[in-house]
């Protein structure tokens, strides 16, 4: 999967790139049909300790992901939004696999 990530006026470090990619290369195991993803990673600057954002969008043939996460660390952010994107990734191939069953059932009428 084709993967960019980008720090919004941040420097992201080595550790967190590696965790993000390595949460987001596990997706793959659930569907393997990821064609590519974007991170987008924020701090908003207020008075509040729950100031870390993360959005990830991931392509897959004929759709598009989507979960966005807001947490103390991008650790736990990442953790979040991974599994956010995990049930929808499941929710997808429970439609495609309910649909090629009603093709299937249609075609043999």
């Amino acid at each position: 999967m084709k993967l960019q990530i980008h720090s919004i006026r941040f420097d992201s470090d080595y550790k967190l790139i590696k965790l993000i990619k390595r949460k987001l290369v596990k997706l793959e195991t659930f569907y393997n049909r990821i064609i590519d993803g974007e991170v987008f990673l924020k701090i908003e600057n207020n008075e509040f300790r729950i100031n870390k954002i993360i959005e990830i969008k991931l392509n897959i043939p004929g759709d598009q992901l989507f979960a966005k996460e807001r947490a103390r660390t991008f650790e736990i952010g990442v953790d979040e939004v991974t599994e956010a994107l995990r049930r929808q990734i499941k929710k997808v191939k429970e439609k495609q696999l309910f649909i090629e069953r009603t093709r299937l059932i249609n075609h043999s009428l």
